[in-house]
């Protein structure tokens, strides 16, 4: 136990201070022995808990996509909430806020980390469609919802979105970008079988 305890500490401790440099040097320019001087480990020490600077990335991508999960559950879990309120709250959770996780966006953006962002995509859909197809699913179940692809309509809905609102990929105004989520939002109305604005409606009230 105690082993694994430490194995977790340091590995946590490198992914740690990795972060910082990717943010402040850029990953593009930061090294292995830029993380390894920072942290003061030797080479063999690193590659003992991260094959590549890359997986180190994958880590502090996994790190984020798990507070949005984590969000996202909580949403999910409330039994006082509707479904739509569900939805729509998971919907927020994805949304992730500090400063430090904006800048790492910003770095995920940039041209020569394109792969990097687009495993980032991947994996938020792979981790977050399961819990909107679990409250999907409840929807159905109380009569609220209707669909025949609720997993699939999901993954759709998800890629659509985390796509067309990241504002590294489509730079557009305010007001395009609130047309944007309208129209993603009709289209969740529909993909669920439920009257038009039945979300929206829902959205302008419970959001503000």
């Amino acid at each position: 136990m105690k082993v694994s305890k430490e194995f977790n500490e340091r590995r946590s401790e490198i992914i740690d201070v990795a972060r910082r440099l990717f943010l402040t040097k850029g990953y593009d320019k930061c090294t292995v022995n830029d993380i390894l001087d920072a942290v003061g480990i030797a080479k063999g020490t690193f590659y003992y808990y991260f094959k590549s600077k890359e997986e180190v990335l994958d880590a502090i991508i996994g790190r984020v996509t798990e507070t949005v999960v984590e969000r996202a559950v909580e949403a999910a879990s409330n039994p006082e909430l509707s479904p739509v309120i569900k939805m729509l709250n998971i919907m927020l959770s994805m949304r992730v806020e500090s400063q430090v996780d904006d800048d790492l966006m910003e770095e995920l953006h940039k041209p020569q980390n394109a792969l990097m962002h687009q495993k980032s995509l991947s994996l938020m859909v792979t981790r977050v469609a399961p819990i909107l197809t679990k409250v999907v699913d409840d929807g159905i179940s109380q009569g609220i919802f209707k669909s025949d692809f609720p997993m699939q309509y999901m993954q759709i809905f998800l890629t659509s979105s985390i796509t067309l609102l990241d504002d590294g990929i489509f730079q557009v105004k305010p007001e395009e970008q609130q047309m944007t989520l309208r129209a993603l939002i009709a289209l969740l109305e529909k993909m669920l079988g439920v009257a038009d604005d039945s979300f929206w409606n829902v959205a302008k009230q419970y959001w503000g």
